[in-house]
């Protein structure tokens, strides 16, 4: 917690603040599989086809068919991330270098906590953010090739087409390890590259934050492979920035203060709202 109130709200040149967002996008796997689309503040309601129209062969003269999408609607509500990063007093000498260091150090965090939440491995922060923590699982065990297919059939099922895999870097090490045979990688040409950029013809992201550790019962998270054109984010405003040098913070057992410790604390937060068909999605587990 931090008692913040003496603050100093920066604007960020445009290039930087754009940077900023690009970077968070570029950091979160689930971010670069998803649509993107503008989330007002009051959030966004978002129709869903949940059915498609039916064609059918038809004689000449005869009458066409009327057959209609079936729709239902979900709102996308925007939730809020943020971060509060202290430097020292001197480091700001340079603008530059407090840029710099903004663009380096916090799009990472907060793309983090969106896809621990998004896969399920932390908890949502409202009914009206979706998270695929209920999503039919699919076991590595051991057989990675027929859990990916048994994945791909699932979705396909549901009336999704796999079209993308988000991993934890754990994920990444299960597909390295998975051989045929004759011990040879089933999804490297060489091992030496040390990268699987395709999985069943589907691109591959990869964030360590999407790995959750067995915990009792529970397996594993690997990472989840799902129909990314059945998921939304949405964002409201970018990443805000606000400064301080006179506030004290409070972290677990660490108390800061910013002025007589000659630093200051820079707070960054995010906007963000995520909704999914979770149907149309597995997780991949231990």
């Amino acid at each position: 917690m931090a008692d913040i109130n003496r603050t100093t709200t920066i604007t960020l040149p445009s290039e930087i603040s754009s940077e900023i967002i690009a970077d968070v996008q570029q950091e979160s796997a689930i971010m670069r599989l998803a649509r993107r689309v503008e989330l007002p503040g009051r959030g966004l309601t978002i129709p869903v086809i949940t059915g498609d129209p039916q064609a059918a062969w038809v004689a000449e003269t005869a009458a066409k068919p009327v057959s209609n999408s079936t729709l239902n609607t979900k709102l996308m509500q925007a939730y809020k991330i943020a971060v509060i990063e202290t430097v020292s007093r001197e480091f700001t000498r340079d603008a530059a270098a407090l840029y710099d260091e903004l663009i380096r150090r916090l799009p990472a965090a907060l793309a983090s906590v969106f896809d621990s939440t998004v896969i399920g491995n932390t908890q949502a922060p409202g009914a009206n953010f979706d998270t695929f923590a209920a999503a039919t699982a699919q076991s590595f065990g051991t057989d990675v090739y027929a859990a990916l297919v048994a994945a791909d059939t699932d979705i396909a099922n549901n009336g999704g087409v796999l079209n993308g895999f988000a991993l934890g870097a754990q994920g990444r090490g299960a597909l390295l390890a998975a051989v045929d045979g004759d011990r040879r990688p089933l999804f490297v040409n060489n091992v030496s590259e040390g990268a699987i950029p395709r999985v069943l013809g589907a691109p591959v992201y990869i964030n360590k934050a999407l790995y959750k550790a067995a915990s009792g019962s529970d397996p594993a998270v690997y990472g989840i492979a799902g129909d990314w054109s059945a998921a939304l984010y949405g964002t409201v405003e970018g990443v805000q920035i606000r400064i301080s040098d006179q506030a004290t913070l409070t972290s677990g057992a660490t108390t800061i203060n910013l002025f007589q410790q000659n630093m200051i604390a820079v707070l960054a937060e995010i906007e963000v709202g995520f909704r999914a068909d979770v149907d149309k999605f597995n997780l991949l587990t231990a």
